[in-house]
């Protein structure tokens, strides 16, 4: 699946978890959300994508970048 898939629906799966009151928890959710429905290949590539791209050049919300980078587990 191409990048910019993968991106736009990790946005989206974050919006819908953005508006918990807790924030920590909100971001465990989204990463857990991501890795029950995603299959590993997909996960592997958004990490990866996460890892080597800096936020600003990785087109994912702040709160999604940072949701994959601390919790999503390959």
């Amino acid at each position: 699946m191409e990048i910019k898939t993968l991106i736009r629906m990790a946005n989206d799966i974050g919006s819908f978890f953005k508006s918990y009151p807790d924030q920590d928890q909100a971001k465990e959710d989204t990463a857990s959300h991501i890795h029950k429905f995603w299959d590993s290949s997909m996960r592997v590539t958004i990490k990866k994508h996460v890892t080597e791209t800096s936020l600003k050049e990785s087109q994912l919300d702040q709160f999604v970048f940072e949701a994959i980078n601390k919790y999503l587990k390959d």
